[in-house]
């Protein structure tokens, strides 16, 4: 029990750390006008947001990297040490969210040729390469191939076709978090309690370095939900939910239980699905009938409760209810 202890005081550290110097860095970045532009069909709901402060993903990076990267010195140092499995993850988080602040820079610079931030192609690219690599340190240097189903007490080995899955997993959870961040507390909220019920699952595996990075992430959202509440004074960015999300994925990999992840992380996949369905059928419908038509009266899907008349609170609130219970199931499944 000392370990799982120990796990939830730095999860407990790390939320002090980054919310210690919240205040300094929102101030920074708004000497620096770093303010968040609205999507024009939001315009009657959010204007007050506009010129909100982003990039906030690195409110959880930067103290995330020290409070690990600190805490772990030693035995990243030592040989043989399983300690240095929490790099992997680390890298995951530091490379997406170099990506995802390229983009967020990039966006507030203006668009060019039309395009807000990096190029989509250009975008989808990086993800899929740093995806590659860290597919490929899981199989050939953490020698992880495998997939863990409830019910069944092994795991079953799947050779090269790990590769493929995993580059899905990471590329996918990187999106559907990033989809996610569109309300106040929304994604940090949801991240967070997934981040916790991979913490439990690690611990049970006696992966006690990974429970440790886990909690961290917790922690680390905690404190970005601090000024992320509503009303906002910091929003995410690409910075942070590109992150998040890759890093979420790169940790249901590391301990095999990847297959419950959708339930886990059920609402980013449902918010995902929601834009997949929304633009298909307007394409569909646009071809057959020449003008397009919606199934939601918005995608993402937080906004299709917002326009059916949820506030902005409700929609965050019940989303992260549904999250969590989510995540519990999630848990009692790996337990089988």
């Amino acid at each position: 029990m000392r370990d799982i202890a120990f796990a939830l005081g730095i999860g407990g550290f790390t939320f002090l750390v980054a919310v210690i110097w919240g205040d300094p860095f929102i101030q920074a970045l708004r000497r620096l006008g770093v303010g968040d532009q609205v999507r024009s069909e939001l315009a009657d709901t959010h204007q007050a947001k506009v010129g909100t402060p982003t990039m906030g993903g690195l409110l959880i990076l930067i103290p995330l990297m020290i409070v690990t990267l600190g805490l772990n010195a030693v035995n990243l140092l030592l040989p043989e040490v399983t300690g240095r499995s929490i790099l992997l993850p680390l890298a995951v988080l530091v490379y997406y969210g170099g990506l995802g602040a390229l983009d967020d820079w990039q966006g507030l610079r203006g668009s060019q040729d039309g395009v807000k931030g990096l190029p989509a192609r250009l975008k989808f690219s990086a993800q899929v390469l740093g995806a590659l690599a860290t597919a490929l340190v899981l199989m050939l240097a953490l020698d992880i191939h495998s997939v863990a189903i409830p019910g069944i007490p092994f795991k079953f080995d799947l050779g090269l076709l790990y590769l493929p899955i995993a580059i899905l997993v990471i590329v996918g959870f990187s999106n559907a978090v990033n989809l996610t961040d569109g309300m106040d507390g929304l994604a940090g909220i949801i991240a967070a309690s997934a981040f916790a019920a991979y913490g439990v699952i690690a611990f049970l595996q006696g992966q006690v370095f990974l429970t440790q990075f886990c909690f961290a992430m917790v922690g680390a959202c905690f404190a970005f939900l601090w000024f992320n509440a509503h009303p906002a004074q910091l929003f995410m960015g690409d910075t942070g939910s590109l992150a998040l999300g890759a890093t979420l994925g790169t940790v249901a990999l590391m301990t095999g239980q990847w297959l419950i992840l959708p339930l886990i992380a059920i609402i980013p996949v449902a918010e995902t699905l929601s834009v997949a369905i929304q633009v298909t059928y307007f394409k569909i419908t646009k071809r057959l009938y020449g003008e397009g038509r919606r199934i939601f009266r918005m995608a993402p899907l937080h906004y299709h409760f917002e326009r059916g008349g949820w506030s902005e609170t409700q929609v965050v609130q019940r989303f992260w209810l549904v999250g969590l219970l989510a995540a519990m199931v999630g848990v009692a499944l790996a337990l089988l």
